[in-house]
């Protein structure tokens, strides 16, 4: 997984809108998502969609002259655990060592 990219990609407001459509209902097409996109055009929302798929948050597929794209929130996912696992254990550690320091005191 690219964390930058993944990063890079849902700092964008409208990038964030497409995540949250496909989100709500999956499997939408690139016209169904310039409509809820409005006022940007389609050209706009397929450049949003290039930096989804690039990022591994979108997965694409054609079917006739259709576009349909799906969500892949496995990248969001191991980017929120690797940070809730970080910070997580620096808390713990640091919770800890208090308790430790206050048992001392108390004696």
């Amino acid at each position: 997984m690219d964390t930058d990219a993944v990063i890079a990609a849902i700092a964008d407001p409208s990038r964030r809108r497409i995540l949250d459509a496909l989100r709500a209902r999956d499997g939408q097409s690139v016209g169904e998502l310039t409509a809820t996109l409005a006022p940007l055009g389609r050209h706009a929302v397929l450049k949003h969609v290039g930096v989804l798929e690039h990022a591994g948050l979108i997965v694409s597929r054609k079917e006739g002259r259709t576009r349909l794209c799906h969500l892949n929130a496995v990248p969001i996912v191991a980017l929120a655990q690797r940070w809730i696992d970080d910070f997580g254990a620096r808390a713990s550690s640091g919770l800890l060592a208090l308790k430790s320091d206050l048992e001392r005191n108390q004696r």
